[in-house]
């Protein structure tokens, strides 16, 4: 990662909203929410949300998909993982202290059961 991506990467996560919008996108993993269901878990008005998202995608830090009509976030775990490779390149004197990487998990999806009606 070049210098100048880790300052952009680091300036979007500089912003309490946005940290917090990026968290819970790590958190919630590859499957990603719609933008709809961040601003309802956050609390933050949809054109404030809509600034936030778009700063930190043009960061490297999220990645968006059309579903339907709405639009889904997700965690750009590439992003974030050059962003750390990058922070600790130098740690330990150069040793390579082996610092983890976060690779995306696939959250199995759960299906719900309809119950029958009597």
């Amino acid at each position: 990662m070049e210098t100048i991506n880790a300052v952009a990467a680091l300036g979007a996560l500089a912003q309490a909203n946005r940290l917090e919008v990026f968290r819970l996108l790590v958190q919630t993993g590859p499957e990603g929410l719609a933008a709809g269901d961040i601003a309802e878990r956050l609390n933050i008005s949809p054109p404030t949300l809509s600034f936030h998202l778009a700063h930190l995608r043009q960061a490297g830090l999220l990645q968006m998909r059309r579903d339907g009509r709405s639009l889904i976030y997700s965690a750009d775990y590439d992003g974030m993982n050059a962003l750390m490779a990058f922070l600790t390149e130098n740690c330990c004197v150069g040793a390579g202290c082996a610092v983890p990487a976060c690779p995306p998990v696939k959250v199995p999806t759960v299906r719900r059961r309809r119950l029958a009606r009597y």
